[in-house]
């Protein structure tokens, strides 16, 4: 007996079993055929199918997938499981299913019950066959076993389903997913249950009101997966009618004779539907000219006369008139025949539908152009950080002492350097970046002191001859890191609680490293303005910026103060060098790639003022992630840009954003 749909019912497969059990009870002359245990219900499915499960053909498997699901039986998923994963075997003499385990004897195998797992006994290996479904049969398993898998107890099991059929949707499993929202009580896989639902509704959902109420309750939601489900629902399909469109849904109209569509792209798309004969061109018109000569002549024209075109296209009209070949449309003939047609593209899709996805697709658009300039402004602030901690030595120095460093890049090389050399002794990663900072400080504030004191005290007031000095400084330290590290970049590792990314939607990111940087730029901000504002140095500092030579008369040592402030400077570029080789290559050329923005940093902020260092970072932070987002595939027309920007900003505002006032703008 067999069910409506070919499935044996589950009570005859009980039946069958028993009586098969009671024959062998009966009948001990069948000893042998009774040594292991009757088919189970959930075998006697299999052996029923077994000619389409041997077969394994992905266009005839669904009927022993479909009797294996709707069976009812506990262990449906298991088979399946081990039909899926290659463990389900075949026994060759009788075709029973077992599960099979290898010996010590290469040549036999051990045989297991296949639903309790228990052992029946040995088995030649030549007498069973492996049933190895392919990646087809695989896939339309793990799409039964979906039902069973969303009911699962285990949390995670339920959650791995949900991922799957977000993956691999079918309208098959949309029912399915329905029985099991209803039975979830926790609410994060309830909550995601709904919304694959949703998605399995607007795809797969045979009632229209249903699919477009699904859609609209997408209105701006910023999911990757709902652009990816609602647009296929605006594809297009091309089509040339006489009459007018006015019952089409149509997408877009096509005029025949612009640069978006021409006559000949018209006429081809007529002959690609039959509703136009194909194009005979000249060289098709001479075949068939050729393919017609008879005695010397084609349709009564002597071959010899045909020596040019338009002799030979008076021949081939005089075969058309004769019926031998198919006529020749003229350019003028074509244009007419294409202007008898109406050419349009059409949505696929019910009008209702396309309506309604237009204004969901439009108001995530718009969502998603406010959340993209989100975006943008977080990348710029990160970008603006990185550039004040890059710029804010160089503000000092040149702000109160008014020296061009051309070694200042350098200083945030060897900066990175030092944090990689400490990493290379600390192989904790956080702690290592806890001793870098410091160290690295110390470093090159040990290193911009030794050039005050060396270089540039004796060029003070002499701008050109201390550029050109420490440019030399500049070449002479990079060339040194090369001897000590090489030309191959170095890594600086960052810690794992800095790897990946703060993620607030689809569109909103912004990596941990760079909320790092921006919050290290914001506590060195801090720290510079106590420093300058609250200790004895920062008055020093302030006063010999103000008025030198009063300050000199009050009793401070100007070439101290020099000293500590360019090697402040230094310092605070050291740190700057940690920060940037988290997430740059560490070259020795990695500050070349910065000096030119910390100088116009400096200028456009506002020199010797370290409000104006942040707010020239920010300026040009913005600016410069605003130019790239306008010209994104050019990184170098876009710095051009904003260097043309900068010095028509300068002949407007030569004092930068926050000027000096007093004697510090006159010194």
């Amino acid at each position: 007996m067999q069910g409506t749909e070919g499935v044996t019912p589950p009570f005859i497969i009980m039946l069958r079993s028993l009586c098969l059990a009671l024959l062998c009870l009966s009948v001990p002359l069948l000893g042998p055929a009774c040594a292991q245990p009757a088919p189970t219900p959930i075998e006697e499915i299999l052996l029923q199918n077994s000619d389409l499960i041997e077969e394994s053909s992905r266009r005839t498997i669904e009927p022993a997938i479909a009797a294996l699901s709707e069976s009812g039986l506990p262990e449906a998923a298991d088979v399946m499981i081990m039909w899926r994963d290659k463990e389900l075997w075949r026994r060759k003499s009788d075709g029973r299913f077992f599960r099979i385990e290898p010996t010590d004897d290469r040549d036999t195998y051990l045989m297991k019950s296949l639903v309790t797992g228990e052992e029946i006994g040995p088995i030649g290996r030549r007498d069973v066959d492996q049933i190895k479904p392919n990646s087809g049969i695989r896939g339309l398993i793990d799409g039964a076993l979906v039902q069973f898998q969303l009911t699962d107890p285990n949390p995670s099991v339920r959650r791995a389903s949900l991922d799957s059929l977000a993956r691999d949707p079918s309208a098959d499993q949309l029912p399915i997913l329905r029985r099991a929202i209803k039975n979830e009580a926790e609410p994060g896989i309830k909550a995601q249950m709904a919304r694959i639902e949703r998605l399995l509704t607007v795809r797969f959902d045979e009632d229209i009101e249903a699919r477009i109420e699904a859609i609209e309750s997408f209105a701006g939601d910023l999911g990757v997966d709902v652009r990816a489900t609602l647009n296929p629902l605006l594809t297009t399909v091309r089509k040339a009618i006489r009459e007018d469109p006015d019952t089409e849904n149509v997408a877009a109209t096509l005029t025949p004779g612009t640069d978006a569509f021409s006559y000949d792209a018209a006429y081809d798309f007529l002959v690609s539907q039959d509703l136009a004969p194909k194009t005979i061109n000249a060289a098709a018109r001479d075949a068939a000219i050729v393919a017609n000569i008879e005695n010397g002549s084609v349709a009564g024209i002597p071959v010899a006369t045909l020596d040019t075109r338009l002799a030979r296209d008076a021949a081939y009209d005089k075969l058309t008139e004769n019926g031998a070949v198919s006529p020749a449309l003229t350019e003028a003939e074509r244009e007419d025949l294409v202007d008898t047609f109406n050419f349009f593209d059409a949505y696929r899709e019910d009008p209702q539908i396309t309506e309604a996805v237009l204004g969901t697709i439009g108001a995530i658009n718009t969502k998603v152009r406010l959340n993209e300039m989100a975006d943008l402004s977080l990348d710029a602030l990160s970008l603006a950080s990185i550039y004040f901690l890059a710029a804010i030595g160089l503000a000092i120095t040149f702000g109160v002492m008014g020296v061009i460093n051309m070694a200042h890049g350098e200083f945030i090389m060897m900066g990175a350097y030092t944090a990689y050399v400490v990493q290379l002794f600390i192989p904790d990663r956080t702690l290592s970046i806890i001793v870098a900072l410091p160290l690295a400080f110390l470093v090159t504030f040990a290193a911009g002191v030794i050039l005050e004191r060396l270089v540039i005290r004796w060029l003070y007031h002499r701008p050109l001859e201390t550029l050109l000095a420490t440019f030399g400084v500049s070449i002479a330290l990079q060339q040194l890191a090369k001897n000590i590290f090489g030309t191959q970049a170095r890594p600086l590792t960052a810690p794992d609680w800095l790897g990946g990314q703060l993620v607030f939607n689809d569109v909103v990111a912004i990596s941990y490293i760079r909320i790092a940087i921006f919050v290290l730029a914001i506590v060195f901000f801090v720290l510079l303005l106590f420093v300058l504002n609250r200790t004895r140095l920062g008055l020093e500092v302030r006063a010999v910026r103000q008025n030198p030579r009063m300050a000199s008369s009050m009793g401070i040592d100007r070439e101290r103060v020099n000293m500590l402030t360019f090697g402040l400077g230094s310092g605070i570029a050291g740190i700057a060098g940690v920060a940037i080789g988290l997430f740059a290559k560490v070259t020795s050329e990695l500050g070349q790639a910065y000096i030119v923005q910390s100088f116009m940093t400096v200028v456009v902020g506002g020199v010797g003022n370290v409000w104006g260092t942040l707010a020239g970072a920010t300026l040009i932070g913005f600016l410069q992630k605003g130019i790239e987002w306008f010209n994104p595939s050019n990184t170098l027309a876009a710095q051009t840009y904003m260097i043309v920007f900068i010095i028509i900003f300068i002949q407007f505002r030569p004092r930068g954003i926050v000027a000096l006032k007093g004697r510090a703008a006159e010194a």
